[in-house]
């Protein structure tokens, strides 16, 4: 597989999800984004309305986390965080999966827990489930994708990037398998090079979750 810039760009959610991020960095990419003609900017929730501001009239779509990164809040509050993450202009939504639940083989919850957010966006922005897969076993991650598909979420996700591992090629395969070929798989987590680009592109992501969407495209060339 080999990829242009404008194709590579069109499958990356450019990110920023630290939490010393300033105002500056965020509009410097949010400018990024719309030269590279990115799928999305993904930042926190405080920052939505400022990156749809800066986003407008262009086709970079606003994208912000929820739960994020521990997804051990309750489905209320993820309510609230995806409800007003869309009323400030989000158009996709990555909640993280209730890892604990998961862990403890509590299914229903899970499931509720998606479905509460799938339900409170009503179609205004797509919703991504990130796993955490790094905290799960391979049987954990094929049930957590099929409670999210029963659901209608949008996407799975692999990761937060902010817990013990990132995206693999095997998760990547594992969860485009499980969720077959009409549900988005998003890997994130340690994808920084035009080379891990394309691994995860061939083993079934549909989209890129990366910081480092710049070098990723410029690896293109």
């Amino acid at each position: 597989m080999h990829l242009t810039p404008e194709a590579m760009a069109k499958y990356i959610d450019h990110t920023n999800l630290k939490p010393q991020a300033s105002r500056r960095e965020i509009l410097a990419l949010c400018e990024e984004a719309k030269t590279m003609k990115t799928a999305s900017v993904c930042v926190n929730p405080s920052y939505v309305k400022l990156v749809a501001q800066a986003l407008a009239g262009s086709d970079v779509t606003p994208c912000c986390v929820v739960g994020f990164p521990l997804g051990a809040t309750t489905p209320n509050v993820k309510v609230f965080e995806a409800a007003e993450a869309v009323a400030n202009g989000a158009r996709e939504v990555d909640m993280v999966l209730n890892v604990g639940a998961a862990k403890s083989g509590d299914w229903a919850l899970v499931e509720r827990d998606i479905a509460a957010v799938v339900n409170a966006v009503d179609g205004a922005a797509k919703v991504k489930v990130i796993l955490e897969t790094c905290l799960l076993t391979d049987e954990e991650k094929v049930l957590a994708c099929q409670a999210a598909k029963r659901v209608g979420a949008d996407f799975v996700k692999t990761s937060t990037g902010f817990s013990t591992g990132g995206a693999t090629v095997e998760d990547v395969r594992l969860m485009r398998r499980t969720v077959g070929p009409e549900m988005g798989v998003k890997a994130s987590g340690g994808v920084r090079t035009y080379e891990d680009a394309v691994a995860m592109l061939e083993a079934g992501a549909s989209r890129l979750g990366a910081s480092s969407g710049k070098a990723i495209i410029e690896g293109c060339k």
